[in-house]
């Protein structure tokens, strides 16, 4: 084994095997300034100055660090850079945890290796956001027991949304529809001294809460004896380079990011970075909450190397040679200042993080965090099963030892399939879509009543018939549609007897409808006494009432109510009587309506009635075709990757060929498909409105092709003359030019 680690070891730069000369002269130094700093503060722990690497050699803290950009787009802030090293290290605790460790591995070697401490962690992070022009310092100091050992059990996950409200079965067009026609108050009263005592009952609750969490915090505190002796490093960012507003310290253990005085961080010995390393010399007593970060005073921060330069120096030259070359006064900038030792060079090698690491990031393939009642998976690529990015599991009790809910992210399925949620306590499946899914699908959930099931759907506006949401429960369907050209917006079917959506002879069971109700907008072009506002359909009674929009000043609206003939069609149906027509018009100065116009208009509200009678036996059909269709492609399901999904798109380019052709076979095959819609007597989608969408695409595309070959002939027209024009110049040209010789 040692033969082994020896031949390893030979493998490595000479730098990582030796030390140059500068690093000698700086280990020197750096002893020097550790045995006046033990004899001037000897209640102090010794520092983090000159540890061995992993050839065991030792090498000065700053020079292991190497600023080094990256060609990642995700590794360009420091919100990448520390999400990337952590995940992709996995934690070695510190032994002891009192301790700093003796030996710190270079970034190279722990990247090859997955695994580190929290000082290497904080020198992979810092050496990436150093390359990335950020004004970044490892720190050593005090943590909390959590952060120290990584554990987010008393966390709450920062996936976990706020709870969200339950869809209510009563949509906001609903109750805009329901107030419509009610007197608003415009004094609401309230009794002040309910409100009083809701107001304390809030404060006494508030309270309680931050007593439960002070004594949490204390049980917490005592139960670790080492509270404040526990050693961490992590990442310091100044305020000044990349747009950072504010001084910040981020975890590299999580990759989070806290404020300064945040309570988690109880104290810093040394920070430091590729240029310089400092000692604080400020009292921790109340944790980080009262230091100051200027490094630059000799009175907070004491440097090793004293008198080298710092970023903002550094910063501050180049921009002095940039304005003195400016005005011309270049050869008079001259360097002024004692020579002094600067920090040698880096003895690690060039940091390289591969694509493949970015993809496979998770030690092992897949990451466990646990958090307050609730843990979280991530995966890689390659341990993706059934497309699964991150799965995060919520608990009811503190014990996580029974499931309350269970989400999906999930990338790169055949189904469309982004996010699924599966919620155990109220008994509801929720599947979340991305665009380009078949029937136009974007969201489905599916809830277990006591008696049947509810199954919601949510669209995208690329359907023909412009539905964008449809709730179907064992009693009644709701439809909502937007940007119809008849104003529909609201469509709620009642059913006779409960439907089972889910059962084995549900496809069989006809769909019995007692009551359809259909709310329109305003359509400007027409009268409100002559604009449709609802719609309702009572099948049993064979009745069909009409009620219009309200008028400037009116409260009430006009209405229309007719009792159908006894026969169904209206080839045999009876003539129509003044007593199976009722009507009211508020505006008496109105013209009413005659035998023949309310004979037309009841002629074509019983057609209407059977094309909504059809709808919503296709409507109810669809959803359960819906359910069905998810049952198998979950079984079936496939992924698609970049590669597959290249060939696909390239094939799909070639047997597609001109738009001209696509366009022509896809009308006359949606043409068709209406026919023989027609002909099985379900007009799902294409009723009148969409024929007359067709032949609109059909008319237009025409007048297109039209214009394009009108323009193409233009443009030859053109050719030719401007042809002939240049040949007459160049005639005339060389005409002009022999008569001169």
């Amino acid at each position: 084994m040692e033969q082994q680690v020896a031949a390893s070891e030979k493998l490595l730069p000479k730098s990582y095997r030796s030390n140059s000369p500068e690093e000698i002269r700086l280990l020197a130094i750096a002893e020097n300034f550790q045995r006046q700093y033990s004899h001037l503060c000897p209640d102090r722990k010794q520092l983090l100055l000159c540890p061995v690497n992993e050839c065991g050699v030792k090498k000065f803290v700053s020079t292991s660090l190497r600023p080094t950009p990256t060609i990642h787009c995700e590794l360009f802030d420091w919100q990448g850079c520390a999400s990337f090293v952590a995940d992709f290290l996995s934690l070695v605790p510190l032994d002891p945890p009192v301790e700093p460790p003796k030996v710190l591995s270079s970034p190279t070697s722990v990247l090859q290796s997955q695994r580190a401490t929290c000082f290497e962690y904080a020198t992979l992070l810092c050496s990436l956001l150093l390359g990335e022009d950020y004004d970044a310092y490892c720190v050593s100091g005090y943590a909390v027991k959590e952060m120290c050992l990584l554990d987010q059990s008393m966390q709450q996950c920062p996936l976990l949304d706020p709870e969200v409200k339950a869809v209510q079965d009563v949509t906001p067009e609903q109750k805009d529809q329901d107030d419509k026609y009610s007197v608003k108050l415009q004094l609401q009263l309230k009794s002040r001294f309910l409100a009083e005592q809701e107001k304390k009952k809030q404060e006494a609750e508030a309270a309680l809460l931050v007593k439960q969490k002070q004594q949490e915090e204390k049980d917490r505190q005592l139960a670790d004896p080492l509270r404040g002796l526990r050693v961490h490093c992590w990442v310091l960012v100044l305020s000044g380079c990349r747009d950072v507003q504010e001084n910040v310290f981020v975890d590299p253990l999580t990759g989070i990011s806290y404020p300064t005085n945040s309570d988690n961080f109880l104290g810093i010995e040394s920070v430091w970075n590729n240029l310089n390393y400092f000692v604080n010399m400020q009292d921790c007593s109340n944790g980080c909450a009262d230091m100051m970060f200027d490094l630059d005073d000799l009175k907070t921060w004491e440097p090793v190397l004293f008198g080298a330069s710092s970023k903002k120096q550094l910063i501050q030259e180049v921009l002095k040679r940039k304005e003195a070359k400016m005005m011309g006064k270049g050869n008079l900038v001259q360097e002024g200042g004692p020579n002094v030792l600067e920090m040698p060079r880096s003895w690690v090698s060039y940091i390289a993080i591969s694509t493949e690491a970015l993809k496979n990031r998770w030690p092992g393939g897949k990451k466990v965090i646990r958090y307050k009642q609730a843990q979280l998976e991530r995966f890689a690529t390659s341990k993706r099963l059934y497309g699964v990015v991150t799965r995060l599991i919520k608990y009811k009790d503190r014990g996580c030892t029974e499931v309350a809910t269970v989400k999906e992210w999930y990338q790169g399925r055949s189904d469309f399939l982004e996010e699924k949620e599966v919620d155990n306590i109220n008994k509801i499946t929720t599947e979340r879509f991305r665009h380009g899914r078949k029937r136009h699908l974007l969201f489905l959930r599916v809830k277990s009543l006591t008696v049947g099931t509810e199954v919601e759907m949510h669209f995208s506006g690329a359907r023909v018939d412009d539905l964008v949401r449809r709730v179907l429960s064992p009693k009644e369907l709701i439809e909502l549609f937007e940007g119809r050209s008849d104003f529909l917006h609201y469509r709620h079917v009642y059913f006779k007897k409960h439907i089972q959506l889910l059962s084995e002879n549900s496809h069989m069971e006809e769909v019995p409808i007692l009551k359809v109700v259909e709310r329109f907008h305003r359509n400007g072009s027409k009268p409100a006494n002559e604009d449709v506002a609802e719609r309702v359909f009572l099948i049993p009674e064979k009745l069909i009432e009409l009620n219009y929009h309200l008028t400037e000043d009116r409260l009430i609206p006009s209405k229309i109510s007719f009792i159908k003939p006894l026969g169904s069609e209206k080839r045999n149906a009876q003539e129509i009587s003044l007593d199976m027509i009722s009507t009211f018009q508020m505006d008496l100065s109105a013209k009413p309506f005659t035998a023949v116009t309310l004979h037309k208009m009841l002629v074509e509200l019983m057609e209407v009635e059977e094309k909504v009678t059809h709808h919503v036996m296709w409507s109810v059909k669809e959803m359960r075709d819906v359910v069905t269709l998810r049952e198998k492609e979950t079984k079936e399901m496939k992924l698609w990757s970049r590669a597959a999904a290249l060939v696909h798109s390239r094939k799909q380019k070639k047997e597609n060929g001109e738009l001209k052709n696509i366009l022509q076979k896809y009308l006359s095959e949606e043409i068709d498909k209406d026919q023989d819609v027609k002909k099985e007597g379900l007009n799902p989608y294409f009723d009148i409105e969409t024929e007359e969408k067709i032949k609109i695409i059909q008319e237009q595309y025409m007048k297109d092709i039209a214009e394009v070959e009108k323009t193409q002939e233009g443009l030859k027209m053109k050719l030719h003359e401007l042809r002939k024009h240049r040949e007459r110049d160049q005639q005339q040209h060389c005409n002009e030019i022999r008569s001169q010789v």
